[in-house]
């Protein structure tokens, strides 16, 4: 099974630390942002990931090579404007071999065990379901979620009930290239139009991580995270 970490973001709201160093290479417990999740994936089993990278990518491609000091073998999907991240994933999408595939966004922190990727993608084929995605529970900046769970469990459009519990999608999933194979190359979409048309078709499921998730979407998350982390540095 194949990975592919996203990382091609601006991170606007990162500014001005992400003026000169692209987010995913902005240090957080002593190492990149983006070595957990290669270090993660390699603990894992994976041996093939990729990367999508536009906002000075280069520095990407240069600090992490070949990806065989982390025991991985990476590759590099350069956008030359960034391309959302469906748009990006379809750029990417023979690097999958048509086969299921874990995606991961560069820029949250999570603890989740990649390890479970597979039997969760042999799952989707044999029920005949085109996408799996980590959800979490709300954090205080998104306090409305984005999804709530039906009777089977199922990931739903949320109706904006009060009552109606919902959850914030971790940025982690697992889809069929199926899913992406209309998109044309180079185009630009979202991903949010892909989820709720498999959520439509009932074609979607989801599991709740209950551990540690963090967006890291400001630098004072970032700060926040980096003590964590820094704390419980063996």
């Amino acid at each position: 099974m194949r990975a592919m970490i996203l990382a091609a973001g601006r991170g606007e709201r990162m500014r001005p630390l992400t003026d000169h160093t692209p987010k995913p290479l902005l240090p957080v417990g002593g190492k990149p942002l983006i070595a957990w999740h290669l270090e993660r994936l390699a603990r894992s089993g994976f041996r093939d990931v990729v990367i999508n990278h536009a906002w000075l990518g280069e520095q990407i491609e240069q600090a992490l090579g070949d990806g065989s000091r982390h025991g991985l073998r990476l590759s590099y999907s350069a956008e030359t404007q960034a391309l959302e991240t469906a748009g990006g994933i379809a750029k990417a999408l023979p690097f999958f071999n048509d086969e299921p595939f874990l995606v991961i966004n560069g820029d949250v922190w999570c603890d989740w065990d990649p390890a479970q990727a597979g039997d969760i993608a042999r799952r989707l084929r044999r029920n005949q379901d085109r996408l799996w995605m980590l959800l979490v529970d709300n954090p205080t900046h998104h306090p409305a979620g984005d999804f709530t769970l039906d009777e089977d469990g199922r990931p739903v459009e949320k109706t904006g009930r009060p009552e109606e519990p919902t959850y914030t999608f971790s940025g982690i999933g697992i889809y069929e290239p199926s899913l992406f194979e209309r998109i044309p190359t180079g185009q630009a979409m979202r991903l949010l139009p892909i989820l709720q048309g498999a959520m439509r078709a009932r074609a979607a499921v989801a599991a709740r991580h209950g551990g540690q998730w963090h967006d890291i979407g400001t630098p004072q998350r970032l700060q926040q995270l980096d003590a964590q982390l820094s704390r419980h540095a063996p």
